[in-house]
């Protein structure tokens, strides 16, 4: 299992490529797979872990991203004749050695950073298994395994029957995310704001939200994990993911659900694939349209979210998807583009 070194797997607190690598891996091993992973140093699992890079290179600035990321990736194929199949969680770099090994190779698709990427998995197709992470996100063009949403392990995130009055915005700090027009429909609401997440575009931040963050009607806790990120996923009335962009999954948004909590989401993208608008939230189109629905929120049963996510994001659905898809390479057998 070949995880992306820009944070820990699992990640201190952001960092959803190597959450979801951990969380497969860890539900791997615990179905007696042989799995080692291959990740930053200081990371954690009930496998086998084979490092080189020695921290995260997104938490140490002395770490050269390129060089570590090089190294990274050629131990995994130094060693391909030690494993039955390669699973790259680590984007496009490692299908450059595909064609190198004989093992078969497995490429989960975390998105496209921008169409100038989309040369290398087409270079590619005709060697990797390629797995897209919603029907939302796949390609006109390339040929896929599969479709595998993300799934967690519904026992980590507490059910809050009850949440509050606050609305909750939960993610990068960045215009992708939406955070601007999160602040902009808790005004407009007359609801307190708890925001979460890591600073990624520090102009925005100063120009967009800082101006509001006043401790007391919006208010910013930075990036949050474990026991703090479920509590904060419960205890809203709503998340609000306004995003302006086609996101490919959304962690917080399944994460949410799971605490009882509905979502508020731009309906675009794999929203719709996540959300089932009027049950387990509501789908939008604007800024006015969340602010429609904030008002209909109680039409929504919180118990209804969470058994959304029993019945479709579960870390053991994604996992048995995978292991179906594995057993088809290893056999050989090839497979038809699903």
């Amino acid at each position: 299992m070949l995880a992306p070194i820009s944070w820990r797997t699992p990640p201190r607190h952001y960092g959803p490529w190597e959450l979801v690598t951990s969380l497969l891996t860890e539900a791997l091993v615990a179905r007696g797979v042989d799995v080692t992973l291959f990740a930053t140093a200081d990371s954690l699992t009930a496998g086998t872990l084979a490092a080189v890079c020695p921290r995260p290179y997104s938490e140490d600035p002395t770490l050269d991203a390129k060089v570590w990321e090089l190294c990274h990736v050629a131990h995994v194929f130094e060693r391909a004749r030690e494993f039955d199949l390669i699973h790259n969680q680590a984007d496009f770099v490692p299908l450059g050695f595909s064609r190198l090994v004989d093992t078969p190779m497995v490429t989960t698709i975390h998105g496209f950073s921008s169409a100038r990427i989309l040369p290398a998995f087409e270079r590619y197709q005709d060697r990797v298994a390629y797995v897209a992470i919603s029907d939302a996100d796949r390609r006109p063009g390339l040929r896929y395994a599969s479709t595998i949403h993300h799934g967690l392990r519904l026992e980590e995130f507490r059910f809050d029957p009850a949440g509050s009055e606050d609305l909750l915005f939960f993610g990068r700090i960045h215009p992708d995310k939406g955070a601007a027009e999160a602040i902009e429909v808790a005004e407009r609401t007359g609801r307190r704001l708890v925001m979460a997440g890591i600073v990624q575009d520090q102009g925005y931040h100063e120009r967009e939200v800082l101006p509001a963050i006043d401790g007391v009607r919006v208010v910013y806790d930075g990036p949050v994990g474990g026991d703090a990120r479920v509590r904060t996923l419960g205890a809203a009335r709503a998340l609000l993911h306004l995003v302006n962009f086609d996101e490919p999954f959304g962690l917080s948004v399944i994460e949410a659900m799971a605490c009882g909590t509905p979502v508020i989401a731009a309906n675009r993208g794999s929203m719709p694939e996540l959300v089932q608008d009027g049950v387990t939230g509501f789908l939008v189109d604007d800024v006015e349209g969340a602010v429609r629905a904030v008002a209909r929120l109680g039409e929504i049963d919180r118990a209804a979210c969470r058994a959304r996510v029993r019945e479709r994001f579960t870390v053991e659905q994604m996992a048995e998807r995978y292991l179906a898809l594995y057993r088809t390479l290893i056999e050989g057998e090839g497979y038809k583009d699903a």
